[in-house]
């Protein structure tokens, strides 16, 4: 992936965030499956129950990836996030963007902490903040990864083995079916 790409990217986690805790929560967590360095499109987890369902709603991300065929991923979460979700102790520094880059020969943890400025309450009465961001983690090569972010990038690299005559478009299908928000790009939206 190229810089432009990456840089993107994050940009576009750091506006999701910032919408999101203007609203009161931030964004479930999400993949970004490239092929060939194109976008293949941003794939929101489902809505899940805590614990093993929430491990599991995280690692199905890896579904839309393996059956694109993608040779690059980004995945992005929030530390406090996803450990509650999934009932798992927190690592690492809160609050906190992380973003992972993989391919099927590594990946690189990219950290973006940020402390939450609180704003004016929304008319539903619920609060709201706005992030400031401090200054990005050093990428950590091979870094530390919480399980079912592990698993959603080990298993976007096994090629799904469906007898279909579109598995992509199949898997789209099912996933949207199940809960997850599935924005495509038009090259791949077809």
């Amino acid at each position: 992936m190229d810089a432009q790409t990456w840089d993107a990217l994050v940009e576009s986690m750091k506006s999701a965030y910032s919408a999101g805790l203007a609203e009161g929560a931030v964004p479930r967590p999400v993949i970004m499956p490239l092929v060939r360095g194109e976008l293949v499109g941003l794939i929101w987890v489902r809505p899940t129950e805590p614990g093993k369902d929430a491990l599991t709603g995280i690692a199905e991300l890896a579904n839309i990836a393996a059956a694109a065929g993608a040779d690059e991923v980004v995945l992005a979460w929030e530390t406090h996030d996803v450990a509650t979700a999934c009932q798992l102790p927190i690592t690492g520094p809160v609050p906190c963007l992380n973003m992972v880059h993989a391919t099927k020969d590594g990946h690189v943890l990219h950290q973006f902490p940020y402390t939450e400025q609180p704003q004016a309450h929304s008319p539903e009465g619920r609060g709201s903040a706005e992030p400031a961001w401090l200054p990005a983690i050093e990428p950590q090569p091979g870094g530390e990864l919480v399980l079912p972010v592990r698993a959603a990038v080990d298993y976007s690299f096994i090629p799904l083995e469906l007898d279909h005559p579109s598995p992509f478009g199949v898997t789209v299908v099912l996933m949207e079916e199940d809960g997850y928000n599935v924005r495509l790009n038009e090259a791949f939206a077809g």
